[in-house]
Formats: C-alpha cells, structure tokens, sequence
C-alpha cells in the first residue's frame, strides 16, 4: 500500500510516496544524503525518529521550488501527514511536536515605491 501526502512551506512543494520497506529515501531521484547536508536531513528524519519507525519505509520524494530549508520543512511536513494517515495513534505524539502545523508565513511582496516590502527610501524634508 501507498501512502501519497503533499507538504508545503515558503515557496516549497513537496509530494511524498511512502511505503513499507527497508528505509530507502530518495528526494528527486537521488539520495537523501547527496541532496541534503548532515543537519538538514536530520529534519527530514525527525517525525521517523520520534515515532521510532527510522528503517521501516522507502519514500520516494519529489521537492521543487524554494530553498534548502523550505525544501526540507515542506518534505517533514508531508511525512507527518502520511504518518498519520498509516495510522491514527501516530498523530497525538506529531501533533504534540508540532509536526502537522503548516507554517503559513510568506515572503511579503515589495511595493512600487519603495525599497523592499516595508523599507522606504529615505525621507528629505528641505
């Protein structure tokens, strides 16, 4: 059986497949490991590691648009959903974790006649 989920975050969009297995990730057809450094993939693994279930899945990853670390937020997220959707004990222990809360911040955009998104240029009175 397939599990499919979809996680976002920033700009990212991730679209996991997950299924009973040897622990086999791969996000866009590569190793988890080549595509992520040491510290980011621990994020990934995060929601495996709590419910203890590290081995036991082969997910298959696709992840596009934003950076490293929306990237990795949105594919935690995703994880956590088809977690839950395996089995519905695993949801209060992620729940409690924070791991099924989409984070709805965005980049605000930049105005016309301004700097940035809330920098203005600076004001001369004379």
């Amino acid at each position: 059986m397939i599990i499919h989920s979809i996680g976002r975050r920033k700009r990212s969009l991730a679209r996991i497949y997950l299924k009973e297995g040897s622990g086999i990730i791969t996000i866009n057809s590569r190793e988890y490991k080549k595509y992520f450094s040491r510290s980011i993939y621990d994020k990934i693994l995060y929601p495996l590691k709590i419910l203890n279930q590290v081995n036991q899945f082969d997910i298959d990853i696709k992840v596009n648009g934003g950076g490293i670390n929306g990237q990795a937020e949105a594919i935690r997220l995703a994880i956590s959903r088809a977690l839950c959707e395996l089995d519905l004990k695993n949801r209060s222990t992620l729940k409690s974790d924070g791991l099924l809360t989409r984070d709805s911040r965005e980049v605000e955009r930049k105005k016309f006649g301004q700097k940035k998104a809330r920098k203005k240029y600076q004001f001369s009175k004379r």
